[in-house]
């Protein structure tokens, strides 16, 4: 392989052979889907990368059973699409990391999703990717195909090595195939919206909505410097924060909640009700990150409990300026920072020590990104499982090598 060239297998034995003679050889590799989150993480040095992009396709797919399996480099938008024509949809609701890394959107493939454990707004209700995750299959570091977990949620058989793959961001292996559950989609969406709360009322009433028995399924708060990025004319006009909450399912339930959570929620402000189309538009944002896009500024992903939310921005903005939005009911920060040597880091893990969480930098230049932690460093014990883990699945340590953490 040349330097810095790029290897697209067409099927899993032509990557098992990539795999093997980069083993054999001691040869670093990039481990891509289409690129969409190359830029997250510590920057790797690697003679070749190798990208999924050409394995892709739906294989399987049962409406009545709702499962579907696809080659990892199948597009995750052919995959939506395809589910959207049934009724049915992804309900971990993937963020697309593209246009907020300065790429495009909807770049992102179904491999890449699992292999990131990328979630979105409505993991606070349905759970994460991984979750949803029934099967893979999948290369390791020696170059040997393996298959874990099944079609089903019953067959446990290897379904902890399906959930542990899951986030490894391509530092185990390079999955091949993915077999997931799909879930109906709602007949009716809608939103109700709260504006000009602190954080710590907006996080209150969005963790009062969620704790009650109106299934709440997005609950989200930016900050008014955020929300005055939005796209949506009639919420960016507010010149306010936005707190928002969403509720799903047939039309006469989606009414009926939205009632119901009008009056509970009645004592935090005048609410708006955004009609279907507005509801759609608002909730594509949040999963597209459209309020952390046109910037170049370092932007940390943090995840602590809901109600420490708020204590967690308080505490960064006494180091530094730092603009948020909180999504899960307020335990998944999104901070945007200004641009240090260090994106504030040093900071940020103070933080995070005293109030609990992890943090991860999902944006930065490179030079900043490979001078800190990018992923939440890791504990004495759970550092040495990693590393064995890192030694059983690629002893060349050959597959994205450093890219989570320096010597694994």
């Amino acid at each position: 392989m040349a330097v810095h060239s790029q290897v697209r297998p067409i099927d899993e034995r032509e990557l098992a052979r990539v795999l093997a003679e980069a083993s054999a050889a001691g040869t670093p590799l990039e481990i891509l889907g289409a690129g969409s989150k190359q830029k997250i993480g510590r920057p790797i040095q690697t003679a070749a990368s190798v990208s999924s992009k050409a394995m892709r396709g739906i294989t399987l797919y049962e409406p009545s059973e709702m499962v579907m399996t696809a080659r990892a480099g199948t597009p995750l938008a052919e995959v939506e699409a395809t589910l959207a024509k049934r009724g049915q949809m992804l309900a971990f609701e993937p963020v697309d990391y593209g246009p907020m890394m300065g790429g495009e959107a909807g770049q992102a493939t179904i491999g890449g999703v699992f292999a990131a454990n990328v979630s979105g707004p409505r993991r606070v209700a349905a759970g994460a990717a991984r979750d949803h995750l029934l099967g893979i299959r999948g290369v390791n570091g020696r170059g040997e195909i393996f298959k874990s977990g099944g079609r089903v949620m019953k067959n446990v058989t290897g379904y902890d090595l399906c959930r542990g793959l899951a986030g490894s961001w391509g530092t185990l292996a390079v999955l091949s195939e993915v077999t997931f559950k799909v879930l109906p989609a709602p007949e009716k969406t809608g939103t109700l919206v709260l504006f000009d709360l602190p954080d710590e009322i907006a996080v209150e009433a969005l963790c009062t909505a969620m704790a009650s028995p109106f299934e709440v399924s997005g609950a989200v708060h930016l900050q008014a410097a955020l929300a005055a990025r939005l796209e949506h004319p009639g919420l960016r006009s507010q010149g306010k924060a936005v707190t928002a909450l969403r509720v799903e399912n047939f039309a006469k339930s989606v009414a009926y909640r939205k009632g119901r959570l009008k009056d509970l929620l009645k004592a935090y402000g005048t609410i708006m009700d955004l009609e279907r189309g507005a509801s759609q538009q608002f909730w594509n944002e949040m999963r597209g990150l459209s309020v952390l896009r046109g910037s170049d500024a370092p932007v940390w992903r943090i995840s602590t409990r809901p109600t420490a939310g708020p204590k967690v921005v308080t505490a960064l903005s006494s180091y530094m300026e730092c603009h948020a939005f909180y999504d899960w009911s307020g335990g998944l920060v999104w901070a945007e920072v200004p641009p240090t040597t260090d994106a504030g880091a040093a900071d940020v893990r103070r933080v995070i020590a005293g109030l609990g969480g992890h943090a991860t930098l999902i944006r930065a230049e490179p030079q900043v990104r490979a001078a800190v932690e990018v992923f939440q460093p890791l504990e004495a014990g759970l550092d040495r499982l990693s590393r064995r883990l890192k030694t059983a699945f690629d002893p060349a340590g050959i597959l994205n090598p450093g890219r989570m953490y320096a010597g694994m």
